[in-house]
């Protein structure tokens, strides 16, 4: 869509917001934060914010340039006129980085990221890593990367994850965790604290069925096990880990106050009974700790000051602090976040999607339909991008929802500078040149950027035959970067090099610097594969381009023969 067909009010909130953006980063405003501002406001047009991009960009630029021509002050003073509420409001809401950790001591802050490593990180993962790795940044702090592997049934680990979990952490911080722990190998160190707990008189082994405790529990009445001698209590915690009481016939419980006005609270269970193997120790623990017992003997044994874990996790906050309370620990402080539904992964779960790669509908963790941290680093999104997009958004409690392409706002910012160009011809058409009396150059010098962030030029030998966009395919074109034509069935004349009026540009491709290409993009409905020919000039596997007029890719496989692989990023 082009600016001119943008309404006036839209253009006019997309400057309001690209001046307020260059007056928080004094002069420097940044298009992926005016973009994600601007469809906070205005959601009738998030179906549209990839046609914004160009808008967006170009009052950014404005605004930047007015900033530098004529001072930061000819901004505000501009911003004032115009929209004095979004200069108070830029005043009120200039957030740099998070908001203060509290009751924090710099150099003593410790927090802990602890994914169940059933999976690689996803996107949602991504913000905890994010999230906590600033804070700890923020105050010299450290990070614990704690894997809670201790469900050996409903979601047992992978063994491949751990090591993908690492080095996905490292990719998103730029350095590894201060200290990693695996659940599983500190088992006895929970069963240690069970059986303190138990002798304590502050936990019993629970024989009840799980119907029958939750009635009672419900009616704020006590099972009959409550009552049972610490020396009862032990013979059957001996019992549950030699095997001689099978898989649910009992559990360990936490002793609260059964008048407690949330039931989940009442007694809560600390430890079952799994026997199914574990792929890292195996069979070596009959009993298991559940995740909140597990959780605050760790978070209390690494001294952790601060966690931060979503909204929905309140109860287990509530629960933990009982079991502190007993122990006689000090909790740690606690935030929380809301929900982030990413609009177009909005179904999709770790256990779900490891249950689709064994059936065979997506081809493995990486595979670009998913919301995977390493199917976007396969895609060539940047790290610093998914940072800047969690660390912009902060720390709330609200549920929101945001689309992808909020974070390949910010990406296309960032790899933009870094992105060489080149052509890629989709359903070409085959053209000669004529020269009509022109003299032809035997070589066209192009910029590898077109603002020359990267120094150099791409340089095509010229040719009769060239590749167009059968799209394209008109009876006036100008062929980008060099000449004005007119087309006739399939010979293009040579009008002029100037540009002389408005034809269409058209990029192309000389056939001496094309090869076959394959470029794929993921959908919802599977892979769309549009094939053609790429500029062969200088390319890598592994490289990302800007495509002329089609968006930002990366290359794959370069085989030996055949076509060139490539993967679509974005817009």
């Amino acid at each position: 869509m082009a600016d001119s067909d943008w309404d006036l009010a839209t253009v006019e909130t997309v400057r309001k917001y690209a001046m307020q953006n260059t007056l928080e980063y004094n002069g420097q405003g940044q298009s992926g934060s005016v973009l994600g501002r601007l469809l906070g406001e205005r959601a009738d047009l998030r179906p549209h914010a990839k046609s914004l991009r160009t808008l967006v960009e170009k009052e950014v630029q404005a605004a930047n340039q007015m900033a530098q021509n004529q001072g930061i002050e000819s901004v505000r003073e501009q911003l004032a006129a115009s929209n004095p509420e979004a200069l108070e409001r830029q005043k009120q809401q200039k957030r740099v980085g998070l908001k203060p950790l509290p009751n924090a001591i710099e150099g003593e802050v410790i927090l802990r990221f602890a994914p169940n490593p059933n999976g690689p990180l996803t996107i949602g993962h991504s913000r905890g890593v994010v999230i906590n790795s600033e804070f700890a940044s923020m105050y010299s702090g450290k990070v614990v990367l704690r894997f809670d592997d201790t469900d050996t049934r409903v979601k047992p680990p992978l063994p491949d994850a751990y090591n993908w979990i690492k080095d996905e952490y490292e990719w998103l911080v730029g350095r590894p965790a201060d200290v990693i722990i695996r659940a599983s190998e500190r088992m006895p160190v929970y069963l240690d604290y069970a059986r303190k707990m138990l002798e304590g008189g502050f936990g019993y082994v629970c024989r009840c069925t799980a119907s029958n405790f939750k009635s009672l529990r419900d009616n704020s009445t006590a099972c009959d096990c409550r009552d049972n001698s610490i020396d009862v209590n032990i013979q059957d915690w001996n019992s549950m880990n030699d095997g001689t009481i099978n898989e649910g016939d009992a559990v360990v419980r936490v002793k609260t106050d059964l008048d407690l006005p949330n039931p989940a609270l009442r007694d809560w269970p600390a430890l079952r009974i799994q026997h199914a193997p574990h792929p890292m120790v195996g069979e070596l623990y009959k009993v298991w700790p559940l995740l909140d017992f597990q959780s605050a003997v760790e978070d209390h044994l690494q001294g952790v000051t601060h966690i931060v874990r979503g909204k929905d996790l309140m109860d287990s906050t509530r629960k933990q602090t009982l079991l502190y309370e007993h122990f006689g620990w000090k909790y740690p402080e606690t935030l929380y976040w809301g929900r982030v539904k990413v609009h177009e992964f909005g179904g999709f779960s770790t256990s779900g999607m490891r249950e689709d790669i064994n059936q065979g509908k997506f081809n493995g963790w990486d595979d670009s339909r998913l919301p995977t941290i390493s199917a976007l680093r396969r895609r060539g999104f940047q790290s610093q991008a998914i940072r800047e997009f969690w660390l912009d958004l902060g720390l709330t409690q609200k549920d929101i929802s945001i689309s992808m392409q909020n974070i390949e706002s910010i990406n296309s910012t960032i790899i933009d500078s870094n992105s060489e160009r080149r052509s890629f011809i989709r359903n070409p058409q085959n053209l000669r040149l004529e020269p009509n009396g022109f003299e032809v150059p035997n070589k066209l010098q192009l910029l590898r950027h077109p603002d020359e962030k990267i120094e150099g030029f791409r340089e095509w030998k010229i040719i009769d035959d060239f590749l167009i966009e059968k799209d394209d395919y008109a009876d006036e074109i100008r062929l980008k970067d060099f000449a004005d034509v007119a087309i006739d069935d399939n010979l293009a004349t040579i009008n002029s090099f100037e540009r002389t009026d408005k034809r269409a540009i058209a990029h192309w491709l000389p056939i001496n610097h094309s090869r076959e290409a394959s470029l794929i993009t993921p959908s919802n409905d599977g892979f769309k594969t549009d094939e053609g020919f790429i500029e062969n000039i200088d390319l890598f596997e592994g490289m990302i381009l800007q495509l002329e007029r089609v968006g930002f890719a990366r290359i794959e496989k370069i085989p030996e023969n055949g076509a060139i692989e490539l993967l679509y990023l974005h817009g």
